[in-house]
């Protein structure tokens, strides 16, 4: 008897999110479809099933990241993405700059695990990175409207992506433990500084 609908889009789903902490513990070129089949318990035939090369999984398992482990991050952080405000926008960054977020090596975030496979892959993966940064940016510049000057807003959503992404980034590659959380640190309180109350920015 056929599986059902479903069931191939919860075995699709559970391809997809094993291949995504594998990617980001080892890296793309370091990851064979074999390894991502062996996590699911399930041969290399079965994954032409759902996929037609590992590019095409690398991209959904970068793009799922936002509604998937993304979400989960961001609901137990209490960001609240429509109408949070800038609170949403500190919350945001204290949580994606924390140690906790820098440790958790199977959740993180793609655009922190990945930036340099990413470069050297092919559009559609490109694409999918991109979404992720899109996403964050947006979610700063929604809260900051009404609490910043408008024409600021753009400019400063992607700085503070820019912040975040890239003191992670730095403070995964450094060995040096102080040097490590000085640089995190850094990017967190700068974020921070940049970001009025509501208060502070208007009715």
């Amino acid at each position: 008897m056929p599986y059902s609908p479903e069931h191939k889009a919860r075995v699709r789903a559970k391809i997809v999110e094993n291949a995504r902490i594998l990617f980001n513990r080892r890296g793309f070129s370091e990851v064979s479809i074999d390894d991502i089949m062996a996590e699911v318990g399930l041969t290399r035939g079965g994954f032409y099933n759902h996929f037609k090369n590992k590019n095409e999984v690398y991209a959904e398992a970068i793009s799922g990241f936002l509604n998937g482990r993304g979400k989960e991050w961001r609901d137990q952080a209490g960001i609240d993405l429509q109408s949070g405000g800038p609170e949403t926008v500190r919350a945001m960054i204290d949580s994606y700059l924390s140690t906790e977020h820098l440790g958790d090596l199977d959740g993180q975030c793609p655009m922190i695990a990945l930036p340099s496979d990413v470069a050297r892959a092919t559009p559609e993966v490109k694409a999918s990175y991109e979404s992720l940064l899109k996403a964050m940016t947006w979610l700063f510049e929604h809260n900051l409207a009404g609490a910043e000057p408008q024409a600021d807003t753009r400019q400063k959503a992607l700085a503070l992506s820019a912040l975040c992404v890239g003191g992670m980034v730095l403070s995964r590659t450094i060995e040096n433990k102080a040097l490590k959380d000085e640089v995190r640190n850094a990017a967190r309180e700068t974020a921070l500084s940049h970001v009025r109350p509501l208060e502070a920015g208007g009715d």
